[in-house]
């Protein structure tokens, strides 16, 4: 029965996947873990960047949230989500804040996206506050890891493609 468990997993070792709340990790292995009593299958996912191994009851995988990288479609509306108009609604930071941590957290790129649109200052801008600038950079980063594992280059030039795009929203302007 084992075996026959492991083949229908979705997703394999070796495979990227996304985790809302940590962004892109990689499946390396599936496990059985006995947990009070009961027999689990996880999924072993490392988390590179922050050095973290997570285990995901496969069973739980889906509804936790976890999902395979996007797809060339699902990018590039988030590489044009980038280009559109900044959104900032009328209402107190706090509630932006959250959110903003809100969308970051929900592993979806283009949700990502609308927040780095968001919070992005050009040079003519004035200078962010603490927290816009860790929210910013923290959406950055998701974003820029994913684009990097979905079109297998660095995640330097994940950044770089993704400042070249912010540049041209404001050429565009």
């Amino acid at each position: 029965m084992s075996t026959s468990t492991a083949t229908t997993s979705a997703f394999k070792p070796g495979d990227h996947i996304v985790y809302p709340a940590h962004g892109v990790g990689r499946v390396t292995g599936v496990e059985k873990q006995k947990v009070a009593g009961l027999d689990l299958e996880v999924y072993v996912i490392s988390f590179e960047q922050d050095k973290m191994t997570l285990r995901v009851p496969t069973a739980k995988a889906r509804s936790c949230g976890m999902r395979p990288l996007a797809s060339s479609d699902i990018v590039n509306e988030a590489m044009k989500t980038l280009q559109g108009r900044a959104r900032v609604k009328r209402t107190m930071w706090s509630r932006r804040a959250q959110e903003y941590e809100a969308k970051i957290n929900s592993g979806d790129l283009v949700s990502i996206a609308e927040v780095v649109r968001d919070l992005h200052r050009g040079g003519d801008q004035p200078e962010q506050s603490y927290s816009e600038r860790q929210l910013y950079e923290s959406a950055l980063d998701r974003m820029a890891r994913e684009l990097a594992a979905v079109e297998k280059i660095a995640r330097e030039d994940a950044l770089a493609k993704l400042s070249k795009s912010l540049a041209s929203k404001k050429a565009a302007a």
